[in-house]
């Protein structure tokens, strides 16, 4: 079965992608700043981004790579330094990549890299976004616009390119469910700002299942909206978690201000929002599982 090795395999996605993977028979390596096998059944090779090395087996019979490396945009405060880590480990990373799979002459089969619907900027409103709407000129806009530069180049290299523009991504694990619960589960659950920001959501098995899908058909290239078949709002999936937990909702909304005090620039995340097609994918061919919220919500929290 085909060797494919992942970036930022450890992660939220990563670490479901790879159990769907191996479950499916592929062989997976992960590549990782340590080399002690952390997964069953998965190789770690080591990497160095800022010495820009990766250790060169892990390119041996190598047929796909998955990159979804990239510094967490939510996991802290935007100062001018973690602004430059948001980009550089996105950039830098697929660079190095490039670099390597150049050197090695490494016939690799496709090159599917994470990318994100910031492209497209923090609040659109209703509008409906394909993947041929305006690039924002925003901070998040212009790392994805640099990031899926970068993962274009490798098509010069004579590989097939796709590139997973994700949305918000449902999940037990980590992620912005986990984080919406908490205070529902402790009775202190409020929709955010005025609540009817859009949401373009998508569970993630579905998400691991289109990068899947993405491996296995060689007309998949491109950008691809990586988000369910429609979008929600910031009330409705806050009512839908509460359900989930059976758990009641009583505090008025967490006004803007509050959050921009909290958060600074970074909580135009939160109370902006879009409404992202995956028409194109559809039409490509992939069936989602989980086309209602609640169901996905109980799947997960239930």
């Amino acid at each position: 079965m085909s060797k494919i090795l992942i970036t930022g395999g450890s992660g939220t996605v990563g670490t479901r992608l790879t159990a769907l993977l191996l479950q499916k028979g592929y062989e997976v390596a992960h590549l990782s700043r340590s080399d002690k096998n952390t997964t069953p059944n998965v190789k770690n090779y080591v990497w160095d981004i800022k010495k820009g090395y990766i250790q060169p087996e892990a390119f041996e019979n190598l047929d796909y790579i998955v990159h979804l490396a990239g510094a967490g945009v939510a996991d802290e405060r935007w100062t001018d330094a973690r602004k430059k880590d948001i980009l550089e480990s996105r950039t830098l990373s697929t660079q190095l990549l490039h670099k390597y799979l150049t050197e090695t002459k490494t016939p690799l089969k496709a090159f599917i890299s994470a990318s994100a619907i910031g492209i497209y900027g923090f609040d659109t409103g209703n509008q409906l976004l394909t993947e041929e709407s305006p690039i924002s000129t925003q901070f998040l806009a212009d790392v994805v616009k640099k990031w899926e530069e970068e993962v274009q180049k490798i098509v010069s290299n004579g590989i097939r390119v796709a590139k997973l523009r994700i949305g918000i991504v449902l999940s037990d694990k980590g992620g912005a469910l986990v984080e919406m619960a908490k205070p529902v589960r402790l009775f202190a659950g409020a929709a955010l700002g005025t609540g009817k920001q859009c949401l373009s959501w998508i569970h993630v098995d579905d998400l691991c299942k289109i990068f899947i899908f993405a491996i296995e058909n060689n007309n998949i290239s491109g950008e691809y909206n990586a988000v369910g078949v429609s979008a929600t709002t910031n009330e409705i999936l806050t009512k839908a978690i509460a359900k989930a937990l059976d758990k009641p909702l009583f505090l008025p909304n967490v006004p803007a201000f509050a959050l921009n005090l909290l958060l600074g620039e970074m909580a135009g995340m939160i109370l902006g929002g879009n409404n992202v097609s995956s028409e194109k994918i559809q039409k490509a061919g992939f069936k989602f599982d989980y086309t209602d919220l609640d169901i996905a919500i109980k799947n997960l929290l239930q």
